[in-house]
């Protein structure tokens, strides 16, 4: 689960991480109370948003003006006519797509004297299966770009589990950003066990601060702040699942979440429908072999109902971009007949459309292949996943 940039300085200052004082507001009117609050003589405007890159994103309206989802104000009638032209429009960054995400609240914020701008992140690295502390100089910019043409000016420290945070670590960090003068380094220290603590307490997936800068006074502040969190431990802190802003999450993910499915959007044509995640993943890959492209994720994990495999199936056709579909079901502790069930159920309540291959194997197969025979719906069935896959690759092709 992600979370907006105000939401997660919020959280990190009650960590003790330094953060620039700030409101989020919901109207031009507003945005001007704050600025007058905040005193000026510069205030940044920043549109609210889950999606980076708002600096150099557009707008798709002509009415929100020149410039990108974060700007800068010089007086407060700046700051509101600024908001005025974010709040209600469509901003368009290289994460949103095309379709660009509407700004709903923009977050106003006190301007400070940038000396340098870094980049520093906790993350759970998968090569190290370990929480590590990633860093550059290069702060402000997309670190994938970095970590593709200089690579070299990026730092990584694996955090043993056992010893946790050490103090040295900081200073590592410190070293490397090329911090100067007792203070900076010191400050840093704070800033990296404050986002060290918040990461595990708060079982978050990601801490981003980008940028990280050293101001003319030679604070370190985080101007920037991006936070995910494991949504398999969200029932452990219901004030961050209070964060949760279904506005800028898929609808069809929002639904799936509500009745206990796994299911992730893809650019694909071909919906998949599976019990197990390693089973789903594997599906997807041998459409891939076969020359298709799977258009969803989706697990109705091992004790489905009829009532969730209908769901799960009128997401997946919910997807205008589908063209086909394959049920794929090993029957453990699922039952065949129970997918056939629902699969019948679902495409007749649809008036289904597109080409469906359905492989059934495990308890009750023989009733579930006998239920979709009987149902007298066109369904494809296949032997094994090899031969699903290629069918429903066949099938789509033959339907265009």
């Amino acid at each position: 689960m992600n979370i907006h940039e105000y939401q997660a300085k919020q959280l990190l200052k009650g960590y003790g991480v330094d953060v620039l004082d700030g409101g989020v507001v919901y109207s031009e009117v507003d945005a001007f109370t704050v600025a007058e609050r905040l005193g000026g003589p510069i205030w940044v405007v920043k549109s609210q948003i889950h999606a980076g890159g708002r600096g150099k994103g557009k707008f798709k309206e002509a009415e929100a003006g020149k410039g990108g989802g974060v700007r800068l104000a010089t007086s407060t009638r700046d700051v509101e006519k600024l908001a005025h032209q974010m709040l209600g429009n469509t901003l368009v960054t290289h994460q949103t797509g095309p379709e660009g995400r509407r700004v709903k609240r923009v977050y106003v914020e006190q301007g400070c004297d940038i000396r340098r701008e870094l980049y520093l992140s906790i993350l759970v690295d998968r090569k190290t299966s370990r929480v590590s502390l990633i860093a550059s100089t290069e702060g402000g910019m997309d670190i994938e770009e970095v970590a593709a043409k200089t690579p070299e000016k990026i730092v990584s420290l694996a955090i043993d589990p056992v010893e946790g945070l050490q103090p040295y670590h900081a200073r590592r960090v410190a070293y490397a950003l090329r911090l100067t003068g007792n203070k900076q380094v010191r400050a840093m220290e704070r800033q990296v066990s404050g986002l060290y603590k918040a990461f595990m307490e708060l079982d978050a997936a990601l801490v981003e601060i980008n940028p990280l800068v050293i101001t003319g006074d030679d604070r370190v502040v985080a101007l920037d702040a991006k936070m995910s969190f494991d949504d398999n431990a969200l029932y452990r802190h219901q004030a961050i699942e209070n964060l949760r802003d279904e506005d800028e999450e898929d609808p069809a993910e929002l639904e799936a979440v509500r009745h206990s499915l796994n299911y992730v959007k893809l650019e694909g044509n071909i919906g998949c429908m599976v019990n197990g995640a390693g089973l789903a993943m594997a599906t997807m890959d041998i459409i891939k072999l076969y020359g298709g492209e799977p258009a969803n994720f989706l697990d109705v994990g091992g004790g489905a109902t009829k009532e969730r495999v209908t769901l799960a199936f009128k997401l997946i056709l919910a997807d205008p971009n589908v063209e086909g579909i394959l049920v794929n079901i090993f029957g453990g502790i699922m039952r065949c007949d129970v997918i056939a069930e629902g699969v019948i159920a679902a495409a007749r309540e649809v008036s289904l459309n597109v080409p469906l291959v359905v492989r059934l194997e495990g308890t009750n197969v023989q009733l579930g292949k006998q239920i979709l025979g009987e149902s007298g719906l066109p369904i494809i069935a296949a032997d094994n996943l090899a031969d699903a896959a290629e069918k429903v690759v066949k099938a789509v092709k033959e339907a265009k």
